[in-house]
């Protein structure tokens, strides 16, 4: 039982990075080529932005359930 939560995160990690390439990729194409830069600039940004906001709801979540006195410790 305590491999589903790992397949779990795998999946959604896997699914979202699959969903996220293929979106740049389809912008890319929709653009034109002088601006490749700026589509691999903005890219970057969003890439940026996306780890930052699942590192914020991991710090958040971690610090919640620390607060409600849950047992995060490893066995």
């Amino acid at each position: 039982m305590d491999w589903v939560p790992v397949v779990f995160v795998i999946f959604k990690v896997a699914a979202l990075g699959i969903a996220m390439f293929f979106a740049i990729k389809w912008h890319y194409d929709q653009g034109e080529k002088g601006e490749t830069l700026a589509l691999v600039r903005t890219g970057g940004k969003m890439t940026a932005a996306f780890l930052a906001a699942v590192l914020a709801v991991g710090l958040l979540a971690f610090v919640l359930s620390g607060m409600l006195g849950l047992d995060l410790s490893f066995p």
